[in-house]
């Protein structure tokens, strides 16, 4: 029964990413939904995008053994990171789209920049993600294993191969609906799961006496080394990444017509994240008491579905556990093809032409096909790379923020004076960074620092990324009037059928 609801499931994204090819007609509808998505579908999208099945793997063995602490310095702080930047960073995404016509992250960063570092950022940004996408891979691998002792290698190749055929099919418009879907079963599975606890362990009022019968140090806010100065570092990070820094999640914003949509689905998205991983972690902090012996800390989740829940619901929660990775790596999968198709190709042609309508939608295609194949690779061989935990936290979060800053804050008028060489200092100091602190001194740093030492090994490249790309900015001023203009034209909302006769020639000139 838990395989005929597995594979129904499955049968649904398919069917979703079907369904959502014929909404496609050319390139803009592939990588931004034509620019007409609803506030309340890039919300969600936003949020189902934005974690996967690794909360159920590494972030879930580190709330089965540090308690409520996770919940402070993952969930409370990527909720903060939208509030913080819902005014900023989501409408001028949207404005970029409308100002521009560009449907990749990375388009405007020729004008803003130059081509060199636009290229630099896309490749670089590019290959790093085939790395986090595989984590996701491994730890949804993890999951099938545990529950119905598939191969983790047949585990990837499963999800893998059902993601692929709807991601390369019906591109963000498969990705969004699937992902209102995902959310809806994950909803389902979710308070499945939260029902069948507490019946175990005292009903209701467990909510809040469970606290009582576990390790005082699993009610802290804070347990090393998951520290406040990691939880100010994760909010850092989170900033950066959540607004846009993390390009399937600018594309969200990219999509909706115009800036106070984006701003809305921005607070929606910020909403559950405060909210809903309170319900999905609650299993795994009772855990202890349930399951107090568990060899692998990582399998905490597993295990608790497949102990608590009867035959058929327990193939509905892993549909859901599934439902958010294959949320998030169709979704980089369709913004790495547009990166791909609309940045880092017309760089290699001759005179830098981009290719026609047609040829842009194919090339996207075959393009997100190759990227999810290449970190179902990455996935198989993820143990190499740290395991799970090693390439969530430390590769993509230590190397996130080099890529970022020169993104996010390259869109705000009082960055106006970081040109070309603040963004790559920015780029090259924050890579150099993150190779010193995890090759070359992690045995001094972990000696020296102690329980500071994982903050200052995921924090380091992005503090070191943004001094730079400040101090650089300072003192080698460029002044650069189509990147002022185009500063000052999205800094304003619009309607999203206003384009005024300056507008078009814009839109032209950067094209």
């Amino acid at each position: 029964m838990d395989w005929a609801v597995l594979c129904a499931y499955f049968a649904l994204m398919i069917g979703m990413g079907m369904w959502a090819r014929t909404k496609i007609k050319n390139a803009n509808d592939y990588f931004a939904a034509g620019g007409v998505m609803p506030w309340w579908l890039s919300g969600i999208s936003h949020h189902m995008s934005g974690y996967s099945s690794a909360a159920f793997v590494a972030y879930a063995a580190i709330a089965y053994t540090a308690g409520f602490s996770v919940y402070i310095w993952w969930a409370c702080t990527i909720g903060l990171a939208m509030l913080i930047g819902y005014r900023i960073f989501p409408p001028r995404w949207a404005r970029l789209r409308q100002r521009t016509g560009m449907v990749s992250p990375l388009e405007y960063l020729v004008v803003r920049y130059n081509l060199p570092t636009q290229q630099v950022l896309a490749w670089s940004g590019a290959l790093l993600k085939i790395f986090d996408i595989g984590a996701k891979w491994a730890a949804t691998a993890i999951l099938l294993n545990v529950l119905a002792k598939v191969p983790p290698v047949y585990g990837v190749l499963l999800t893998g191969s059902v993601t692929l055929i709807y991601a390369v099919t019906g591109g963000l418009w498969a990705n969004a609906l699937t992902d209102l879907t995902q959310f809806g079963i994950q909803l389902i599975a979710g308070f499945a799961m939260l029902i069948e606890v507490l019946s175990h362990i005292g009903g209701v009022s467990a909510l809040w006496t469970v606290w009582r019968r576990l390790p005082p140090s699993h009610s802290h806010l804070f347990v090393a080394p998951y520290t406040p100065l990691f939880a100010a570092v994760f909010l850092l990070i989170n900033t950066l990444s959540y607004n846009g820094g993390t390009w399937n999640l600018a594309q969200r914003f990219i999509a909706t017509p115009t800036g106070k949509e984006a701003q809305k689905a921005a607070l929606l998205s910020a909403s559950l994240f405060l909210v809903w991983p309170l319900v999905l972690f609650f299993p795994v902090w009772a855990a202890p008491l349930l399951l107090p012996h568990i060899a692998d800390p990582a399998e905490s989740y597993a295990l608790m579905a497949r102990i608590m829940l009867p035959r058929g619901l327990l193939g509905l929660v892993l549909g859901g556990l599934f439902a958010s990775t294959m949320a998030m790596t169709s979704s980089d999968a369709n913004a790495i093809s547009a990166v791909v198709v609309r940045d880092i190709l017309p760089a290699l042609r001759r005179g830098h032409l981009r290719m026609s309508g047609i040829a842009q939608l194919l090339a996207g295609r075959i393009c997100t096909f190759a990227f999810l194949a290449l970190s179902m690779v990455i996935a198989i061989y993820a143990n190499r790379f740290g395991g799970v935990l090693g390439l969530l936290i430390l590769w993509f979060a230590a190397l996130l923020g080099p890529i970022a800053i020169p993104m996010l804050l390259g869109m705000l008028l009082p960055f106006r004076r970081c040109g070309p060489a603040a963004a790559l200092a920015a780029w090259s100091g924050g890579v150099l960074t993150f190779m010193l602190v995890k090759f070359v001194f992690p045995a001094k740093i972990a000696h020296c620092a102690g329980d500071m030492a994982p903050a200052i090994s995921v924090g380091g490249p992005v503090i070191i990324a943004l001094i730079l790309y400040l101090v650089v900015g300072l003192f080698t001023y460029e002044s650069k009037p189509a990147a002022n203009a185009l500063l000052q034209s999205i800094n304003r909302d619009f309607p999203a059928n206003e384009y005024l006769a300056e507008d078009i020639e814009d839109r032209r000139e950067i094209s």
